[in-house]
């Protein structure tokens, strides 16, 4: 019975937290029935969770549209947090780069279950084409993904690969082997891309960002339909892709070794 009772538990604080993420990473508020149909769960579970966060204060209900938005206690939290702000560094370098190639420039941070997508600079195109900040991208059916991959610990690498894989499209790669293969590629070669492999007509090509103790902590990527981001990038493109990744890089202290001290980070493995 106790277990039973932990497992329910569980299960609520998830969906809790999931209801705080979709008000949390939505583009503007969101009401009851939204949040229901994202989650695919019932209005009144929704409207449960919803209720405690805004008697908590980390999220508000606008009176005049009944939506939710976030609250004083989540901005507070957020202004709390010690960690460098790797948003912030990165905007010089993703705009240079948005501004050289005309992409959409999309910064990613690794969790132990995928990149999760920091922010974006949309590119030129009258076609917008990017993820929306708070996307979480699979480790094997995205090439930000695949670049956190190919530099996490091998132990690490086993546990992703060892778990079943999902196909997105028919081009997904669901085979640990043909995977491992491409983690040696991307490890030489200092980037990865993966066309039509989450979405079709798209491809996304990714470098690493690396901190202080050589650790690859995010990534810098390009986003654009296969059209002009073709499956085998071209050579402009990863190298403004990895300068720009680099740059970054410095800016969190890789390759200063012993003469700077580690940055406070949250552990992603």
């Amino acid at each position: 019975m106790a277990r039973a009772e932990d497992a329910g538990g569980v299960r609520s604080l998830q969906l809790a937290i999931d209801v705080l993420e979709a008000v949390a990473f939505a583009e503007e508020e969101l009401g009851v029935t939204a949040i229901a149909e994202r989650l695919k769960v019932t209005k009144g579970s929704v409207h449960r969770h919803l209720s405690t966060w805004v008697s908590r204060g980390y999220l508000v209900q606008n009176p005049t549209t009944s939506r939710y938005a976030i609250g004083p206690k989540s901005r507070l939290l957020a202004r709390m947090a010690p960690d460098t702000d790797l948003i912030q560094l990165a905007e010089g370098p993703m705009r240079d780069l948005r501004d050289a190639l005309g992409q959409t420039v999309v910064l990613s941070e690794m969790t132990p279950r995928g990149a999760l997508v920091l922010t974006k600079l949309s590119g030129m195109s009258p076609i917008e084409i990017g993820v929306r900040a708070g996307s979480e991208l699979s480790f094997h059916g995205s090439a930000q993904g695949k670049v956190m991959l190919a530099f996490a610990p091998h132990p690490f690498q086993a546990r992703v690969l060892g778990r079943p894989l999902k196909r997105f499209t028919e081009k997904t790669i669901v085979s640990a082997r043909r995977l491992e293969q491409e983690l040696v590629e991307i490890a030489r070669q200092g980037y990865a891309s993966a066309p039509e492999e989450a979405m079709l007509g798209l491809n996304t090509v990714a470098a690493p960002i690396f901190d202080t103790q050589d650790a690859c902590i995010a990534t810098l990527a390009v986003v654009g339909s296969i059209q002009f981001l073709p499956e085998k990038p071209k050579p402009a493109v990863t190298a403004a892709l990895t300068e720009a990744a680099q740059q970054i890089s410095r800016k969190l202290g890789h390759g200063r070794g012993a003469d700077r001290p580690a940055l406070s980070r949250r552990p992603a493995r």
